[in-house]
């Protein structure tokens, strides 16, 4: 080297690292340090600089104490981390949303981009979050809330950009998907099958979030959002769990050629969007229905493209925190490249969005399982078919199975054409008052995807 060129690389100024500070330690948290620390040097390639975790909060200080001998400072107040002024992006990864949204928002006012990878923060409070960010200029990053390790949100922020997205559908619980894949391969009912995703850690010590379809309404509520440029409407998500299938059901679904999934699905149509969240029949022969044990899976129709299919972890340290480090690395270019431009199109947020009308669950169609316990006698199928049809609900399949239970039962399964759910309801109050008819009639949704 000259020594011309060595003066030069002497005033050269120092690359000024990205600074982090991480609220939450415990399996996200720990595993974005991880990934922080293990990939430095390719993460440093691909910002053009360093990223350094400088804070750490977490309610339980001793927890964390031995960063202090990587140089990190700690604290057990969070929002001392969300107003430090040597922090330059905040990562949420403390769940809860009452506190969780003072750090956000706390974090947002003092101009710093927010990461977060709680879905139930921004199902319920995403609107004045994203408003205030915007506000202040600052980013906020949450690929990391929906589906964990699959860069779904980038997808449809980058990659689909160009298409007019006309509906999605995901498995984006694992812990429902385990359950039921677990149901089919072993015959087991859903008491077992849960016991035994608690016992593996699968399943919360209360599972309710994950069976009753509230997480993945969280979620669903963020990727209609994205993929339609509409405001968060989780309290407008019909939902349904899978708590009170049956293992019969699932069985009889695999001999029509299906398989039953918990599914978050989202549609366009001319009266406004579909926003459900509910176990529905989906063909066997569907790649999202080969998708099992824990995995996160969803399917994109967009108008040029035509289906896509994504499929990763959707839970776990490193893959939720895959998405973390993705989104820091995004706000840190950006950051880099326009470091006094407000954000008015923020890559990692929504840009401006528009009302739409969310679709009564009533005025949905779609197809249908029926599964109906009957008195073994002649002329019940007849009066099933009879009512069904007065009700303009069409069969496209219907069979006869040993019943359940003895004396004299049968289950008399059908498959019904598409039809308006509210159709489906009416014939089904006239159908249970039938004497011949046995509680409980069973009714599931069948999702075709588009085949």
């Amino acid at each position: 080297m000259s020594t011309s060129q060595a003066s030069v690389e002497a005033v050269k100024p120092a690359i000024k690292p990205l600074r982090v500070g991480i609220i939450g330690f415990g399996t996200v948290g720990g595993g974005t340090l991880s990934v922080l620390q293990r990939n430095q040097e390719e993460i440093q390639r691909r910002l053009g600089r360093p990223i350094v975790v400088t804070d750490v909060a977490n309610r339980r200080i001793e927890k964390i104490n031995v960063l202090k001998n990587e140089g990190i400072r700690i604290h057990s107040d969070a929002l001392a981390v969300a107003r430090h002024p040597d922090v330059d992006v905040v990562i949420e990864v403390m769940g809860g949303t009452t506190l969780a949204k003072e750090v956000v928002l706390t974090a947002i006012a003092e101009g710093k981009s927010v990461v977060t990878a709680n879905k139930a923060l921004l199902a319920l409070h995403g609107q004045e979050i994203f408003n205030a960010a915007k506000q202040a200029g600052v980013h906020i990053g949450f690929e990391a809330a929906v589906a964990g390790g699959i860069p779904i949100l980038k997808v449809l922020r980058e990659g689909l950009t160009a298409n007019r997205i006309e509906w999605l559908a995901g498995i984006i619980n694992g812990t429902s998907n385990f359950i039921l894949s677990e149901m089919r391969s072993k015959g087991l009912d859903f008491a077992t099958v849960l016991a035994e995703a608690q016992r593996l850690g699968y399943a919360e010590a209360d599972p309710t979030f994950d069976v009753e379809g509230i997480d993945a309404a969280h979620k669903l509520s963020l990727l209609s959002a994205m993929a339609f440029g509409s405001p968060i409407q989780f309290d407008k998500i019909h939902t349904e769990g899978i708590r009170a299938l049956q293992s019969v059901d699932i069985r009889y679904a695999e001999s029509l050629g299906y398989r039953v999934k918990l599914l978050g699905l989202t549609r366009r149509t001319p009266k406004g969007i579909e926003l459900r969240v509910h176990p529905a029949l989906v063909p066997a022969n569907c790649l999202l229905a080969q998708v099992d044990g824990a995995k996160n899976a969803i399917l994109v129709q967009g108008d040029a493209v035509g289906p896509t299919l994504y499929v990763g972890a959707g839970a776990g340290a490193e893959p939720t925190a895959s998405a973390v480090v993705a989104d820091i690395i995004d706000i840190g270019r950006y950051l880099s490249e326009a470091p006094h431009k407000a954000p008015t199109a923020a890559p990692l947020a929504f840009n401006e969005q528009k009302e739409v009308a969310v679709l009564p669950m009533s005025e949905v169609e779609t197809s249908f399982y029926l599964r109906f316990p009957v008195t073994d006698r002649p002329g019940v199928v007849a009066e099933l078919s009879r009512i069904l049809a007065e009700h303009n609900v069409s069969l496209s399949a219907l069979l006869q199975k040993p019943g359940q239970e003895s004396g004299g039962i049968v289950d008399i399964i059908v498959l019904t054409h598409c039809v308006k759910e509210s159709a489906v309801h009416a014939a089904l109050a006239e159908i249970e008052d039938l004497a011949a008819v046995h509680q409980p009639v069973i009714r599931l949704h069948v999702e075709t995807l588009g085949g």
